[in-house]
């Protein structure tokens, strides 16, 4: 532990493994089998719980709850994890659950994500690398969060949804089915609102123009025509073949296993799947 600052106010199990650099801040608790990487910062007041890893270059801001047990009435405290990348920013009041045996025994979020103040991140979750999750982001049990992917404020997420990569979640947004990478919606009172590609975001993470508009018509393909999800599949093979965006849809698509959160104001379709 060469280098590591540790507050005289914090706990620190002897079975926790810490690297090069740490800091520990005052009040907080490091559990059994805990990991944390080189250079990362635990601030004050935070709980890290038995098998959590967390890696280097990161910060865990106060209050934080990290590798809790999963909120989960079939959990019986058999050992299972929360594995954490590099270079995350993990804000204030953060909860993290450890995962259940019948997931697969871990949450998993990758590296260079940003979750921000009350996100809740729940039991055998998988979230990729360059989120962001907006304050109050909630997922349920089983999520998965694609690459790039953003959740807006107060949203939630139902339990074994998926987020496709640079996919845009407007705030105060209740999802209930997959939605498809590149894809914004929102949620407005009595409908959902898809506003097309996520075009910002897209232009922010290096992609090209053209990449979005053939986003743009291949949304155009799944929405907006009087088709419903197979028919418009077999359209794209047809018409975008071996063409790498209409791929990674179609790929997502064919994933689904809770239907694709279709339901729009300003187009012909009105249903999910």
């Amino acid at each position: 532990m060469s280098n590591v600052k540790i507050n005289p106010t914090a706990v620190v199990s002897e079975k926790a493994l810490i690297g090069v650099d740490v800091e520990i801040g005052a009040y907080s608790i490091i559990g059994d089998d805990v990991i944390l990487g080189d250079n990362t910062v635990v601030m004050h007041h935070a709980g890290i719980d038995r098998g959590t890893t967390i890696g280097k270059n990161c910060t865990v801001f106060p209050f934080c709850s990290i590798g809790s047990d999963p909120q989960d009435i079939t959990f019986k405290g058999e050992p299972t994890f929360v594995e954490i990348g590099d270079n995350n920013r993990i804000r204030e009041f953060t909860t993290i659950n450890r995962g259940t045996v019948k997931g697969g025994g871990c949450t998993r979020i990758g590296s260079n994500n940003y979750l921000m103040a009350y996100t809740h991140i729940a039991h055998d979750c998988q979230v990729g690398n360059n989120t962001t999750f907006i304050n109050g982001a909630t997922l349920a049990g089983h999520v998965e969060v694609e690459d790039f992917a953003v959740i807006g404020a107060f949203s939630s997420v139902r339990q074994f949804v998926r987020i496709g990569r640079n996919a845009y979640i407007g705030g105060y947004t209740i999802v209930l089915q997959d939605v498809l990478p590149f894809a914004k919606v929102a949620q407005a009172r009595d409908a959902y609102d898809f506003f097309g590609p996520n075009s910002i975001g897209m232009v922010r993470n290096g992609i090209s123009r053209e990449f979005i508009g053939h986003v743009k018509e291949i949304f155009d393909v799944l929405y907006r025509r009087d088709l419903n999800t197979t028919q418009a599949v077999e359209k794209l093979k047809k018409e975008y073949p071996d063409m790498e965006e209409a791929n990674i849809i179609i790929d997502f698509i064919a994933k689904t296993k809770t239907g694709l959160l279709k339901s729009f104001r300003n187009g012909n379709g009105n249903g999910t799947s």
